[in-house]
């Protein structure tokens, strides 16, 4: 069996127990093989909350894998004076709600259509053989605040390729599936599950006490024939397995407590891909209700154009080819009237979101300004394939808005900085994510 990624260093814990006793002796007492947690994971979940934190923050991170045509997106001049183009025109009644950033991308992250899978994570090289994603920025959310709310995390998605694409992973490199339906989103926030699922869950539960318990009581045995160092080792692992405990504990709670009451009917399921925009018109209306019954403060929706059909606009309007042959325009006007049709469809219903969640309140305050939105993609021009100058809105959250952040298009400005930026804004201590060098520059939070 070999060490948890992270834990292969001199002072690593699994290292100690390799050196006093054997770990596969330790646990077969068990009956289980409980893998040692990441020991930066093991900030108390319980701590006391900071000031900013007091106030819910939230975030949503879309990918549309196949991106925007670069020439209709990227404005013009930069900061506060920049001039939209023909597709932020169609945002312009929030141009105060939302940052437009040129230059940006994930260092090293290349390989065409199967980056989509880190644009959370800013793994590298993830074409190369051997590649192991990374934690995603949601998940990072996740394990900090995630037992504030009934879900840690949403995991959605449109057209997606089950089991091959998600935004969402875990510290091991583990995708975690998309949600597709967005009947089945209403039903976890609004109806539960049955009774005998409520059983089934709180059974699960705890079992996973009782297999803490159990190596709880074989390290005791363990922890008198340790010298000192070893046993503080054993002692800060443990430590990270009471706070697991209380986030047991926590969700069994939630299984508990009522849900909120629907004020809207549940949504009817898209029968088919073509149905692509109703699809992601319905995923943003899911996202939106999740923040305002606070059911969790992290979503995340992976848009799979590439497995996206001939595709109906607008009900009006339908594609000649599908949306991944379209991206490969050639300059073929017919093609690239078509892409702007398509990029103009997803402009609108942004902009939807945006007025949806500034009519929404929380406290006297629009959500907006509480939901931190990352729209972009992981293909910069989906046409040639390039993962550089990625096309990126960033808005809510209670930013300074309103402007055009400009970086070099030839040597990109790190993406991962404005997650940084996020998780400060949360209210979570983080200094650096991924290939980050810093926060996000000039980008400021107000209020």
């Amino acid at each position: 069996m070999s060490a948890p990624s992270g834990l292969t260093s001199a002072n690593s814990p699994y290292v100690a127990f390799q050196r006093s006793v054997s770990r596969r002796r330790f646990l077969a007492g068990t009956g289980v093989l409980l893998a040692l947690p990441m020991l930066d994971a093991m900030t108390p979940a319980f701590a006391a909350a900071s000031p900013e934190s007091a106030k819910p923050r939230r975030m949503l991170g879309i990918c549309n894998n196949l991106g925007l045509v670069p020439d209709y997106f990227f404005p013009t001049g930069a900061g506060k004076d920049y001039k939209p183009s023909i597709y932020l025109e169609l945002l312009k009644e929030h141009r105060n709600d939302f940052t437009v950033f040129s230059g940006v991308s994930h260092p090293d992250v290349d390989g065409g259509h199967p980056a989509d899978n880190c644009f959370l994570t800013a793994a590298p090289h993830p074409s190369s053989g051997g590649f192991r994603n990374t934690l995603s920025l949601d998940q990072f959310i996740s394990e900090r605040i995630g037992h504030l709310t009934r879900y840690p995390s949403m995991t959605l998605g449109v057209n997606c390729a089950r089991g091959s694409r998600s935004l969402s992973w875990t510290a091991g490199g583990v995708m975690i599936p998309t949600e597709e339906k967005p009947s089945e989103v209403f039903r976890k926030m609004f109806m539960g599950g049955s009774t005998k699922e409520v059983a089934a869950q709180e059974r699960r539960l705890v079992l996973g006490q009782s297999i803490l318990d159990a190596v709880g009581g074989q390290a005791g045995e363990l922890r008198r024939t340790m010298g000192t160092q070893d046993r503080d080792r054993l002692d800060q692992y443990f430590t990270s397995v009471r706070e697991l405990e209380q986030r047991m504990q926590m969700s069994k709670e939630w299984e508990k407590k009522p849900r909120p009451v629907a004020t809207t009917a549940s949504p009817l399921d898209p029968s088919t891909a073509k149905e692509y925009m109703d699809k992601v018109r319905l995923m943003y209306d899911m996202a939106r209700l999740c923040f305002e019954t606070d059911s969790s403060r992290a979503v995340t929706l992976m848009l799979d154009s590439v497995n996206t059909p001939a595709l109906d606009i607008d009900h009006v309007h339908t594609t000649t080819d599908g949306y991944h042959s379209l991206s490969h325009h050639g300059k073929s006007a017919k093609k690239l009237d078509q892409l702007k049709q398509i990029d103009s469809m997803h402009m609108h219903l942004l902009a939807k979101l945006m007025a949806d969640l500034k009519t929404s309140k929380e406290e006297g305050a629009p959500l907006l300004d509480r939901t931190m939105i990352l729209y972009g993609s992981n293909l910069g021009n989906a046409s040639a394939h390039t993962t550089t100058n990625l096309p990126t809105l960033f808005m809510g959250g209670g930013f300074n808005h309103g402007q055009h952040l400009v970086f070099d298009t030839e040597r990109n400005y790190p993406l991962p900085n404005l997650f940084v930026s996020m998780l400060q804004r949360m209210g979570i201590d983080a200094d650096k994510f991924a290939s980050s060098t810093g926060t996000m520059r000039g980008l400021k939070s107000v209020g």
